[in-house]
């Protein structure tokens, strides 16, 4: 539990079996295999925090990935749209929690609101879904029409030369990030998959997420204050330079509306519901049992 280390929980090793259960989680396609098989007790959960299956070419690893999802399995997944696209596409039964924010990322009230200058970008160069290569290229347009504005990396290091100049802060603490989201008038943030956690944390510190355009983004985000633009490196780089161009007491008006857009937001009330559904699903299926051994 390195990782984890604020998990109280036992770890042991599923090659030694699954103990009954009232309930039992798979927690990524290649967990969902064991659990279908197990002869525990217990009803079948699948928590799904992203459409698994686009993370491979089509092949193998895709197939076994999408089959999970008519396993029988009742889905909790991370947002809305996995909800709907289980149930839409595979007739799988799934509810969903809305995502959190961290409170460590917030507004920094001793900064003056209108001294904000920058861009950033979550950069995950060795993740295909959080689409570097298509944002390096934006930022390129980006650069070549305001190399006045400083443009800031963080995640993992890019590993290539970038054909702009950039800051790469690489890994950053939760505090470090929420200066940075502070320090910047926009942030560009990919995915052709289920959405990351970085446009919540920017909006909560007034750092407005330039978002490519897909029903999978708008639906979680669900954001007014969020800045889409079509997936291509010209409408992504006039997003970002609509933003930076606005009248500082504009940008720091959109700072303070942004802020206040996601205030009440909290990771207490997504564990809330997913613990709302899973005592349903399981107190659900004792019934039906009782029901059976009348």
């Amino acid at each position: 539990m390195h990782r984890w280390p604020w998990v109280q929980a036992e770890v042991r090793d599923a090659a030694a079996g699954i103990e009954d259960a009232h309930a039992i989680f798979a927690t990524a396609w290649e967990t969902a295999y064991p659990v279908l098989v197990s002869p525990a007790r217990g009803v079948r959960f699948y928590l799904v925090q992203d459409f698994e299956p686009s993370f491979y070419p089509a092949g193998s690893e895709a197939l076994l990935a999408e089959a999970t999802y008519r396993f029988g399995f009742h889905g909790v997944t991370a947002g809305r749209w996995l909800a709907l696209r289980l149930h839409h596409d595979y007739d799988m039964p799934a509810d969903h929690f809305d995502f959190g924010r961290d409170p460590q990322y917030a507004l920094d009230g001793s900064l003056d609101p209108t001294g904000r200058t920058g861009v950033c970008l979550y950069s995950r160069p060795d993740t295909p879904r959080r689409a570097f290569q298509l944002a390096v290229l934006a930022l390129d347009l980006f650069a070549e029409r305001h190399p006045e504005v400083d443009i800031h990396l963080f995640g993992a290091s890019p590993g290539m030369r970038l054909p702009f100049r950039a800051t790469d802060h690489g890994l950053r603490t939760p505090e470090q990030l929420n200066g940075l989201y502070n320090r910047c008038v926009a942030g560009l943030v990919l995915s052709a998959t289920n959405v990351s956690l970085v446009p919540h944390e920017m909006l909560a510190a007034g750092c407005i997420p330039v978002v490519n355009d897909a029903e999978h983004n708008r639906i979680v985000l669900d954001n007014d204050q969020i800045a889409y633009a079509p997936a291509t490196p010209f409408e992504l780089a006039d997003a970002l330079c609509a933003l930076v161009e606005r009248p500082a007491g504009e940008r720091a008006g959109a700072a303070n509306a942004a802020a206040a857009s996601v205030a009440g937001n909290s990771w207490d009330e997504a564990g809330a519901v997913a613990e709302r559904v899973v005592r349903h699903v399981v107190d659900d299926a004792a019934r039906r049992l009782a029901l059976q051994a009348v």
